[in-house]
């Protein structure tokens, strides 16, 4: 008897990026990593856009999740189809062992439907379809079953979030998103479908045996597959550091295939670019190379005393404040550790009030207390530098101080980048937390011994759940939050001081 499919949108959509990922997560999903908070988080930022985009359809019906079985919900999505519903919220349809749960989906005065599927990225006049094509392949599926199913279907629309959307006033949903018509791409596609599903059924037809598919660059296209880890590092030892952090596109893969995967293995004649060549040789000898002269006018170009200065940030899909855009950067916090010539610091901060927008109040603190004048230090310029632009454009009163702190920025991580200083250990990179050890090893494990905040990730993510913490929790992660944001500020005084000693 041939065994039945059992294949969702999901599974579907992953068996096309790999069918031995399909199998895993049919058979052997313990192997798989399981999504972590910034996942979670992905998860519910999709609940939060699906919700408003139901609100432009406001007569239509939502089939519950919790509490009905699927065949539940198939039963009752063909009853409000029966009874002349025009809009139904997670329509839910099954076809050849299929089912799918359409996000919205809309009759049209002719009788026939339209299907919406929501997605929680952006759309601007930037993007083409091909930024897009894992949620056609998404919307494919949903066609092909419900025009299985005996609906005609006249329209496929991807709906998004319109990312030149500005939050004025009130919150506007009509602008929010941004409705790309996908019919053409999704009927194109309906003729490979039932292929690609025997090919699934060939995959699946065996329970004991996991198929052989060597790794390539569809583990990580269009997502990061989570038995990544299962397949690159158990099955086939790929080390944290190897050819593949060297080379990119088909290269890797090429020496992979030649059995060629440690760093101290790739041949000399496969290093064409002069950085290559230099962390290749560094990794190889053990060694650690410093540019005396160019760090000495690196340093030459500060003058005290020094603003070491980092911004935390969080952003939302759904703006809420004036001028903030979609999945704008919004800073809530920054760190400011002043160094004088004599070695001393004075050290201040600022944290946002969750419920609030926080940045008059930050803007205003932080023109207070950096002169027009000052060094202004950071690691990676682009990032506090693109915070500022964006806050002298939203707030032009304070325009000019905001705009002479980015004039004086100057980027603590470009002797690193540049390789004015580079020790093997940092395999290729360059971040505070890559250099902080091997130059103030003091400090090596001061991140890992934060608590509740470790990364800029946590940070991000924690602070719009502030509001809807306890009084004591909410102390807790405010506490926790400002003395991460001092370590990284601090961090960047003591690599600085490593870069000065590593010329003596």
């Amino acid at each position: 008897m041939k065994k039945q499919l059992h294949l969702s949108k999901s599974l579907y959509t992953r068996g096309l990026q790999c069918s031995k990922s399909l199998w895993l997560k049919k058979y052997k999903k313990d192997v798989l990593t399981p999504p972590d908070a910034s996942i979670q988080d992905i998860f519910a930022t999709g609940d939060l856009v699906g919700g408003l985009a139901c609100e432009l359809f406001p007569n239509g019906r939502e089939v519950p999740f919790e509490g009905t079985s699927f065949a539940e919900k198939i039963a009752l999505t063909q009853q409000w189809i029966d009874e002349g519903i025009e809009d139904i919220f997670e329509a839910t349809f099954s076809y050849q062992d299929i089912l799918v749960m359409v996000d919205i989906l809309h009759k049209m005065p002719d009788g026939s439907w339209e299907i919406y599927e929501v997605k929680s990225a952006t759309w601007g006049a930037k993007k083409k379809l091909k930024d897009i094509a894992k949620y056609i392949d998404d919307a494919s599926i949903q066609y092909y079953v419900l025009h299985g199913c005996g609906l005609n279907i006249s329209k496929t629309s991807i709906s998004l979030l319109n990312s030149h959307y500005t939050f004025k006033n009130q919150l506007d949903i009509e602008a929010l998103f941004t409705h790309v018509d996908v019919s053409k791409e999704v009927n194109e596609l309906q003729a490979d479908i039932p292929d690609r599903l025997r090919i699934f059924q060939q995959c699946l037809s065996d329970t004991e045996h996991e198929p052989d598919v060597e790794i390539g660059a569809h583990c990580k296209k269009p997502y990061l597959c989570d038995a990544y880890d299962y397949c690159w590092k158990k099955q086939k030892n790929i080390p944290e550091y190897s050819v593949f952090n060297i080379f990119t596109k088909a290269k890797p893969f090429n020496l992979y295939k030649k059995g060629i995967v440690e760093i101290q293995d790739i041949p000399e004649t496969e290093l064409t670019s002069e950085n290559q060549r230099l962390v290749v040789d560094a990794y190889k000898n053990r060694a650690t190379m410093v540019d005396k002269p160019a760090i000495q006018h690196f340093l030459d170009g500060l003058s005290y005393p020094i603003y070491h200065l980092d911004f935390e940030t969080f952003s939302t899909a759904v703006p809420q404040w004036n001028h903030q855009c979609v999945y704008q950067q919004i800073c809530v916090q920054y760190s400011l550790h002043i160094e004088h010539a004599d070695g001393s610091l004075e050290h201040q901060e600022f944290l946002a009030d969750e419920h609030d927008d926080p940045r008059i109040p930050l803007i205003e603190q932080l023109v207070a207390a950096i002169p027009d004048d000052a060094t202004v230090l950071v690691f990676n310029e682009g990032f506090e530098k693109t915070r500022l632009k964006e806050m002298a454009d939203d707030f032009p009163q304070y325009k000019e101080k905001l705009m002479a702190i980015y004039d004086n920025i100057v980027d603590l991580a470009k002797p690193f980048k540049n390789k004015l200083y580079y020790d093997y250990r940092m395999k290729g990179g360059y971040s505070i937390k890559t250099v902080m050890p091997l130059l103030a090893p003091d400090m090596g494990n001061a991140y890992q011994q934060l608590n509740l905040i470790h990364n800029g990730g946590e940070a991000m993510n924690i602070f719009p759940k502030l509001a809807s913490m306890d009084a004591q929790e909410r102390l807790r992660y405010r506490k926790a939050l400002l003395e991460y944001c001092k370590l990284d500020t601090l961090s960047m005084v003591k690599v600085l001081d490593g870069l000065k000693k590593s010329i003596v």
